[in-house]
Protein backbone atom coordinates (compact mmCIF):
# COMPACT_ATOMS: atom_id res chain seq x y z
CA UNK A 1 0.00 0.00 0.00
CA UNK A 2 3.04 2.24 -0.31
CA UNK A 3 1.52 4.08 -3.31
CA UNK A 4 -1.60 5.05 -1.33
CA UNK A 5 0.55 5.96 1.68
CA UNK A 6 2.48 8.27 -0.64
CA UNK A 7 -0.71 9.85 -2.01
CA UNK A 8 -2.07 10.46 1.48
CA UNK A 9 1.26 11.70 2.88
CA UNK A 10 0.90 15.17 1.37
CA UNK A 11 -0.20 17.97 3.67
CA UNK A 12 -3.92 18.46 4.11
CA UNK A 13 -6.65 16.03 3.15
CA UNK A 14 -6.55 14.66 -0.41
CA UNK A 15 -10.34 14.34 -0.62
CA UNK A 16 -11.20 17.09 1.84
CA UNK A 17 -12.73 16.78 5.30
CA UNK A 18 -16.41 17.10 4.37
CA UNK A 19 -18.47 14.02 3.51
CA UNK A 20 -19.30 13.11 -0.07
CA UNK A 21 -22.35 15.08 -1.22
CA UNK A 22 -23.98 11.72 -2.00
CA UNK A 23 -23.65 10.60 1.62
CA UNK A 24 -24.98 13.87 3.01
CA UNK A 25 -28.01 13.51 0.73
CA UNK A 26 -28.69 9.82 1.37
CA UNK A 27 -27.71 9.21 5.00
CA UNK A 28 -31.28 9.88 6.12
CA UNK A 29 -32.22 6.35 5.03
CA UNK A 30 -30.31 4.97 8.04
CA UNK A 31 -32.12 4.36 11.31
CA UNK A 32 -30.75 6.20 14.36
CA UNK A 33 -27.77 4.45 15.93
CA UNK A 34 -27.15 2.16 12.95
CA UNK A 35 -24.07 -0.07 12.85
CA UNK A 36 -22.25 1.17 9.73
CA UNK A 37 -19.19 -0.16 7.92
CA UNK A 38 -17.23 2.28 5.75
CA UNK A 39 -15.15 0.40 3.16
CA UNK A 40 -11.71 1.73 2.13
CA UNK A 41 -12.59 4.92 3.97
CA UNK A 42 -9.29 6.75 3.43
CA UNK A 43 -8.85 9.87 5.54
CA UNK A 44 -12.15 9.44 7.37
CA UNK A 45 -14.35 12.23 6.02
CA UNK A 46 -17.33 9.91 5.53
CA UNK A 47 -16.97 7.80 8.68
CA UNK A 48 -16.55 10.89 10.89
CA UNK A 49 -19.66 12.42 9.35
CA UNK A 50 -21.73 9.30 10.02
CA UNK A 51 -20.42 9.05 13.57
CA UNK A 52 -21.42 12.68 14.04
CA UNK A 53 -24.99 11.68 13.14
CA UNK A 54 -24.94 9.21 16.03
CA UNK A 55 -24.21 5.99 14.15
CA UNK A 56 -21.84 3.31 15.43
CA UNK A 57 -19.20 3.35 12.73
CA UNK A 58 -16.42 0.94 11.83
CA UNK A 59 -14.08 2.09 9.04
CA UNK A 60 -11.12 0.40 7.45
CA UNK A 61 -8.43 1.31 4.97
CA UNK A 62 -5.19 -0.30 3.86
CA UNK A 63 -3.18 2.92 4.30
CA UNK A 64 -1.81 3.62 7.75
CA UNK A 65 -1.06 7.20 6.68
CA UNK A 66 -4.73 7.73 5.77
CA UNK A 67 -5.86 6.20 9.07
CA UNK A 68 -3.63 8.55 11.07
CA UNK A 69 -5.38 11.47 9.35
CA UNK A 70 -8.78 9.83 9.87
CA UNK A 71 -8.15 9.46 13.61
CA UNK A 72 -7.05 13.10 13.79
CA UNK A 73 -10.21 14.23 11.98
CA UNK A 74 -12.46 12.16 14.26
CA UNK A 75 -10.73 13.62 17.32
CA UNK A 76 -11.15 17.15 15.94
CA UNK A 77 -14.85 16.47 15.39
CA UNK A 78 -15.25 14.88 18.82
CA UNK A 79 -16.63 11.63 17.41
CA UNK A 80 -15.77 7.99 17.94
CA UNK A 81 -15.01 5.68 15.01
CA UNK A 82 -13.58 2.16 15.22
CA UNK A 83 -10.74 2.54 12.71
CA UNK A 84 -8.97 -0.60 11.47
CA UNK A 85 -6.09 -1.10 9.05
CA UNK A 86 -6.94 -3.74 6.46
CA UNK A 87 -7.07 -4.36 2.73
CA UNK A 88 -10.38 -5.44 1.26
CA UNK A 89 -9.16 -9.00 0.76
CA UNK A 90 -8.14 -9.30 4.41
CA UNK A 91 -11.27 -7.83 6.00
CA UNK A 92 -13.62 -10.10 7.99
CA UNK A 93 -16.74 -9.77 5.85
CA UNK A 94 -18.68 -12.24 8.01
CA UNK A 95 -19.39 -9.47 10.53
CA UNK A 96 -22.73 -7.91 9.57
CA UNK A 97 -23.79 -4.27 9.79
CA UNK A 98 -27.02 -2.32 9.38
CA UNK A 99 -25.38 -0.50 6.47
CA UNK A 100 -22.28 -0.78 4.33
CA UNK A 101 -20.96 2.38 2.67
CA UNK A 102 -18.58 2.52 -0.29
CA UNK A 103 -17.63 5.94 -1.70
CA UNK A 104 -15.26 6.18 -4.68
CA UNK A 105 -13.75 2.72 -4.11
CA UNK A 106 -12.91 2.20 -7.79
CA UNK A 107 -9.35 1.01 -7.34
CA UNK A 108 -10.69 -2.52 -7.92
CA UNK A 109 -10.53 -3.89 -11.49
CA UNK A 110 -13.60 -5.84 -12.68
CA UNK A 111 -12.72 -9.30 -11.31
CA UNK A 112 -11.83 -7.96 -7.87
CA UNK A 113 -14.79 -5.57 -7.95
CA UNK A 114 -17.18 -8.48 -8.48
CA UNK A 115 -15.72 -10.20 -5.42
CA UNK A 116 -15.85 -6.95 -3.44
CA UNK A 117 -19.53 -6.48 -4.24
CA UNK A 118 -20.18 -10.02 -3.02
CA UNK A 119 -18.29 -9.35 0.21
CA UNK A 120 -20.12 -6.09 0.80
CA UNK A 121 -23.47 -7.78 0.22
CA UNK A 122 -22.51 -10.47 2.74
CA UNK A 123 -21.69 -7.79 5.32
CA UNK A 124 -25.13 -6.18 5.13
CA UNK A 125 -27.54 -7.61 7.71
CA UNK A 126 -30.98 -8.71 6.46
CA UNK A 127 -33.09 -5.59 5.96
CA UNK A 128 -29.96 -3.43 5.97
CA UNK A 129 -28.68 -0.96 3.41
CA UNK A 130 -25.91 -0.59 0.88
CA UNK A 131 -24.86 2.95 -0.04
CA UNK A 132 -22.52 2.93 -3.03
CA UNK A 133 -21.25 5.98 -4.90
CA UNK A 134 -18.75 6.12 -7.72
CA UNK A 135 -17.95 7.16 -11.25
CA UNK A 136 -19.49 6.23 -14.60
CA UNK A 137 -17.17 5.26 -17.50
CA UNK A 138 -17.27 8.73 -19.13
CA UNK A 139 -15.47 10.04 -16.04
CA UNK A 140 -12.21 9.02 -17.71
CA UNK A 141 -12.81 11.75 -20.31
CA UNK A 142 -13.51 14.34 -17.59
CA UNK A 143 -10.32 13.52 -15.71
CA UNK A 144 -11.51 15.13 -12.48
CA UNK A 145 -10.93 12.13 -10.20
CA UNK A 146 -10.76 8.35 -10.09
CA UNK A 147 -8.54 5.93 -11.97
CA UNK A 148 -7.92 6.41 -15.72
CA UNK A 149 -9.64 3.10 -16.43
CA UNK A 150 -13.24 2.96 -17.69
CA UNK A 151 -13.48 -0.76 -16.86
CA UNK A 152 -13.31 0.09 -13.14
CA UNK A 153 -16.31 2.40 -13.34
CA UNK A 154 -19.99 1.70 -12.59
CA UNK A 155 -23.04 1.58 -14.82
CA UNK A 156 -26.66 1.28 -13.75
CA UNK A 157 -26.86 -2.09 -15.51
CA UNK A 158 -23.78 -3.39 -13.70
CA UNK A 159 -25.12 -2.44 -10.29
CA UNK A 160 -28.64 -3.69 -10.97
CA UNK A 161 -27.20 -7.08 -11.92
CA UNK A 162 -24.71 -7.17 -9.02
CA UNK A 163 -27.45 -6.54 -6.47
CA UNK A 164 -30.32 -8.42 -8.09
CA UNK A 165 -32.98 -9.26 -5.53
CA UNK A 166 -32.31 -6.12 -3.48
CA UNK A 167 -34.88 -3.32 -3.19
CA UNK A 168 -33.42 -0.44 -5.20
CA UNK A 169 -34.24 2.85 -3.48
CA UNK A 170 -31.99 4.97 -5.68
CA UNK A 171 -30.02 4.13 -8.81
CA UNK A 172 -28.96 7.13 -10.85
CA UNK A 173 -26.28 8.07 -13.37
CA UNK A 174 -25.75 11.84 -13.64
CA UNK A 175 -23.21 14.63 -14.04
CA UNK A 176 -22.49 17.11 -11.26
CA UNK A 177 -19.88 19.62 -10.16
CA UNK A 178 -18.18 18.36 -7.02
CA UNK A 179 -15.53 19.89 -4.80
CA UNK A 180 -14.23 17.16 -2.51
CA UNK A 181 -10.58 18.02 -2.08
CA UNK A 182 -8.03 18.08 -4.86
CA UNK A 183 -8.66 14.35 -5.45
CA UNK A 184 -12.25 14.86 -6.61
CA UNK A 185 -12.93 18.28 -8.06
CA UNK A 186 -14.85 19.54 -11.09
CA UNK A 187 -17.45 18.18 -13.47
CA UNK A 188 -17.91 14.51 -12.65
CA UNK A 189 -19.84 11.55 -14.04
CA UNK A 190 -21.47 9.97 -10.99
CA UNK A 191 -23.47 6.87 -10.18
CA UNK A 192 -25.45 6.42 -6.95
CA UNK A 193 -26.90 3.22 -5.53
CA UNK A 194 -28.96 2.97 -2.37
CA UNK A 195 -30.38 -0.51 -1.91
CA UNK A 196 -32.04 -2.52 0.87
CA UNK A 197 -31.24 -6.19 1.39
CA UNK A 198 -34.17 -8.59 1.65
CA UNK A 199 -35.20 -9.57 5.13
Amino acid sequence: MADWDQRFARSGYLFGTEPAAFLRAQAGVLAPGSRVLCVADGEGRNSSYLAGLGHRVTAFDASGVALDKARALAAERGVSVDFRQSGIEDWDWSRTHDAVVGVFIQFAPPALRDRLFGWMAQAVAPGGFLLLHGYAPRQVEYGTGGPPCAANMYTEELLRAAFAGWEILRLRDYDAEIDEGEGHSGRSALVDLVARKAG
